[in-house]
């Protein structure tokens, strides 16, 4: 005679809750399972996540190779922007109701902010207020974890690696009095936290972050090959030489060297 599962085994294992473990990042570090609240976006709806905009300055998400499964982050996830580009996995836990059976898992790149509401209660709409961990979702990624009638849903997520294709992406904008580069595809973490770059005529010269992954100096560096230092929100640095060449264009994307695993 087969023996049931007493219930609360049975509701672990419905519901996917984790017994710990983690997930290498691409510094060799480890991060484990923590608790937070998801929403979604419908694509119909005009929103950043679906109109290619947000707080992460990436533009057309396609594009820059992003795709469907993208996240806002609340403010206490989104960092100023020092999160934009992480990968966040997750999964619906703890809600039968709504959660997908055996609790499938999604991977998302943080592409926006999302802004808090101070005027509604957490659980009534300020689901982004400080310091609550939430992730708004595309209705793309949503749907891979729970069922689109669900409004918001409680879920685990964790940091991993980021599996990009091809080289980092460096588009470049600015005038004749400063240099502005959007950095994108960024493997590994998928963050970036400090970047330098460098003309044929110049040594190193420090950027800041603009926002998001937009970075700046106020430097004209028109005419030289240009060459960038890129470092990784765990401190992992990538040197990538005359990545565009004497002749580049403001508006123009070049790719570089990546981040190795």
């Amino acid at each position: 005679m087969v023996t049931s599962l007493p219930l609360f085994l049975l509701l672990l294992l419905l519901c996917g809750v984790g017994f710990g473990g983690g997930v290498r990042l691409g510094n060799g570090g480890y991060e484990d399972w923590r608790l937070g609240t998801a929403t979604y976006v419908k694509e119909s709806q005009p929103h950043p996540l679906n109109d290619g905009g947000g707080a992460c300055g990436y533009g057309d998400l396609d594009i820059f190779r992003y795709g469907r499964y993208t996240a806002g982050l609340s403010a206490a996830l989104f960092g100023r922007g020092g999160a934009c580009g992480g990968c966040y996995e997750l999964r619906c836990v703890n809600d039968i109701r709504w959660c997908l059976r055996a609790s499938p898992t999604v991977v998302v790149t943080a592409t926006d902010f999302c802004p808090a509401n101070m005027g509604l209660a957490d659980e009534a709409g300020g689901w982004c207020n400080f310091p609550r961990e939430h992730l708004e979702l595309s209705e793309a990624a949503f749907l891979r974890v729970a069922k689109a009638k669900a409004n918001i849903v409680p879920v685990q997520f964790r940091r991993v690696s980021c599996d990009r294709a091809g080289g980092m992406r460096f588009t470049i904008t600015g005038s004749a009095h400063f240099l502005q580069v959007l950095i994108t595809n960024v493997a590994a973490d998928g963050e970036v936290a400090a970047v330098k770059v460098k003309g044929s005529r110049t040594g190193w010269v420090s950027m800041g972050r603009n926002w998001g992954q937009n970075w700046q100096c106020d430097a004209d560096l028109r005419g030289q090959p240009l060459s960038f230092e890129v470092t990784g929100g765990r401190g992992r640095t990538v040197t990538a030489y005359s990545v565009a060449p004497a002749d580049w264009m403001f508006a123009q994307t070049f790719e570089g060297k990546q981040f190795a695993e």
